[in-house]
């Protein structure tokens, strides 16, 4: 695929083929186009589970019977602002907004919300979860550094047919997942992706996003 269809055409994948696996030869194989991204010194700060079939279930279930219970957990770092403002918070509620009104979803039908929400927690159905952790002394330019390596790995994705959904929202049951990964205490959970193919006639796969203008967020000096 070219790189710039790559890029974008990349989306937030909420609805997989459970039923068409991925191989270990097509994630080894995107893991290492992923591993070439840049990091400061070549340190390489990411660590990365492969997670399927029953270990991935556990976890599922774990995740789901918090937030089912009304649990929220606490995430060992802030993913989002403490304190929203505009224009981040009106851009946050368009895209709510926007992917609940095409579901036919009332944002005040909380059983409806909640229901879609837990869908989180099954992967959206994808057939492989990969989970991301750092050890805790690295400092803020490493977490750069993942970023782009996360951007590797969903973009390389695509030229295999694949598909993602990065996911932050297991880091607040981290304490959940962790221990279910096996991962030493060193380490911290960055975030999940779940990664397979998707449903090509699923409606919440027409979901796209907007973008900024570059007029609207470049300066030109």
């Amino acid at each position: 695929m070219d790189t710039i269809a790559a890029i974008t055409g990349r989306q937030s994948i909420r609805a997989f083929d459970a039923d068409r696996p991925v191989s270990d030869e097509q994630i080894r194989s995107l893991l290492a186009v992923a591993g070439r991204a840049p990091s400061g010194s070549n340190i390489q700060p990411w660590q990365i589970f492969v997670v399927r079939g029953q270990r991935k279930q556990h976890i599922t279930d774990a995740c789901s019977e918090r937030y089912l219970s009304g649990d929220e957990g606490v995430a060992e770092y802030h993913y989002y602002p403490q304190h929203w403002r505009a224009p981040y918070i009106d851009r946050r509620r368009e895209t709510g907004f926007g992917l609940y009104g095409l579901l036919g979803i009332e944002r005040r039908d909380a059983a409806a919300v909640q229901a879609y929400r837990v869908q989180n927690y099954q992967f959206f159905g994808a057939p492989v979860a990969l989970f991301f952790t750092i050890d805790r002394d690295m400092e803020l330019g490493s977490w750069l550094d993942y970023g782009m390596f996360l951007q590797s790995l969903m973009v390389a994705a695509r030229a295999d047919g694949l598909e993602t959904c990065p996911q932050a929202a297991f880091c607040p049951y981290y304490d959940s997942v962790m221990p279910l990964l096996n991962a030493p205490d060193e380490q911290m959970l960055v975030c999940a992706i779940s990664l397979g193919y998707a449903q090509p006639d699923a409606l919440i796969n027409s979901y796209r996003t907007g973008r900024l203008a570059v007029d609207e967020f470049t300066t030109f000096l």
